[in-house]
């Protein structure tokens, strides 16, 4: 299955390399490998070990570089013929990626060879681990993730939520508010769900733009118009998704989506399906004795045709 995958990403590779120039976006990517635009960075960043901005950035830079050196174009038409929004936006990603502005590197490889091949070793070396890791397959860790992961068919779910924007470190903030609300209401986790909900990928959001919702299921027939001014209400849709039960840190959490959608998905026969993770928060990280958070991470998943 990891070949399919593989397989599938190595088509945006490839399309990004021969396009780097062109108008490039998620939309088009997506499309281009065929999986599910809602978590196609995801998989994206696992495989490659890099976001698609990243690496089309990356591709762009390299092909700067080459220009610079090679032909007596201006900094202005390597900019436009590389594909960068405008030629700040250039400079700006040049000097971040190579610590030096475009004309320094231009007068530096011209003069030292010995700084363009360590350039260039330095890509070959990124490149032959990467295709190292995405080639080998782990029959051991398949048999792994195979004990780890349940399928689970999950129902509609009414919730009450409180948006969160900021770093996911500081969740707690929307959940106390909702926590508040919920006792009041005598919602309690002995009879509903706390759910949780990373709204944005952190690989492409700022940390202190993400959105996250701290959701509370609802018993039937709740009556939601006296409520508005405190919590806003949604349907989480139901349908097929893969569970994976998780113990430890609040910050080693985000790992465990990268662990997921790296190494689990392009071994399955699965593939990430265009809705929201769900988060079930198990305990009170706050009250845990070792100070941990224990949840249910359920990833919806369709079958792969």
């Amino acid at each position: 299955m990891i070949n399919d995958y593989k397989e599938r990403i190595d088509r945006v590779v490839k399309y990004i390399e021969d396009n780097s120039n062109q108008k490039l976006n998620l939309d088009i990517l997506a499309g281009v490998s065929n999986f599910s635009k809602y978590h196609f960075t995801r998989i994206f960043t696992s495989i490659v070990g890099v976001t698609p901005v990243a690496f089309v950035n990356r591709e762009r830079l390299q092909k700067a570089v080459y220009l610079l050196v090679e032909t007596n174009k201006t900094i202005l038409e390597i900019s436009n013929q590389c594909g960068f929004e405008s030629v700040s936006t250039f400079n700006a990603l040049f000097k971040k990626h190579y610590s030096k502005t475009p004309s320094d590197v231009r007068n530096n490889l011209r003069k030292n060879s010995n700084f363009s091949l360590h350039l260039s070793n330095k890509q070959e070396e990124l490149f032959s681990l990467q295709d190292y890791n995405r080639k080998k397959e782990n029959g051991l860790l398949k048999r792994a993730w195979e004990n780890m992961i349940t399928i689970k068919q999950l129902p509609e779910h009414e919730v009450a939520y409180v948006r969160h924007v900021g770093s996911y470190l500081d969740t707690h903030v929307a959940w106390d508010k909702l926590g508040r609300w919920a006792s009041q209401q005598g919602l309690t986790s002995e009879n509903q769900h706390f759910i949780g909900i990373s709204l944005d990928d952190g690989n492409l959001v700022d940390e202190f733009a993400c959105r996250y919702d701290a959701c509370v299921t609802l018993p039937s027939g709740f009556d939601r118009q006296e409520h508005k001014m405190h919590v806003e209400f949604k349907t989480l849709p139901g349908g097929m998704y893969a569970l994976y039960s998780y113990y430890d840190t609040i910050d080693r959490f985000v790992l465990t989506y990268q662990n997921v959608f790296g190494l689990w998905l392009p071994n399955s026969e699965y593939d990430a399906d265009d809705r929201s993770c769900l988060e079930f928060c198990l305990n009170d990280p706050a009250k845990d004795q070792e100070g941990k958070c224990k949840v249910d991470l359920y990833i919806p998943i369709k079958k792969r045709i």
